[in-house]
């Protein structure tokens, strides 16, 4: 059964930090790419960033760009996200997502059922 497990999320202060994990089975992992998406009440969901599992190169939205950092630890099927410098506005349900092959978006193969984040100020 293909599963796409998030954890990590929470409540952190304006500045504070959060690692998210997404673990993944059923599917061979390093011919996906896996990204996050999120989504903030009264919003349409957003693109994140995304790791192609394959050939290590990541994406960020200009929003997270010098703040989050993706990375892939294949011998564990994971995709972790570490959020640094967080803000209010990255307040929302984080989604991991599995694509095959490319960080494209567009065709989304499998989804998590989220992990909320919570950024006071």
């Amino acid at each position: 059964e293909v599963q796409l497990v998030e954890s990590g999320g929470g409540l952190v202060q304006t500045g504070g930090s959060l690692r998210l994990s997404c673990a993944a089975s059923g599917f061979t992992f390093d011919e996906y790419s896996i990204g996050w998406f999120r989504q903030a009440p009264g919003k349409e969901r957003e693109g994140v960033s995304c790791i192609a599992s394959s050939s290590g190169t990541t994406y960020y939205a200009d929003s997270v760009k010098g703040r989050f950092t993706i990375s892939s630890d294949n011998a564990k099927n994971t995709v972790y996200l570490q959020m640094d410098s967080l803000k209010p506005e990255d307040t929302a349900v984080y989604y991991c997502a599995a694509e095959d092959y490319y960080c494209s978006g567009l065709t989304i193969d499998y989804w998590g059922q989220g992990t909320p984040v919570t950024v006071s100020s």
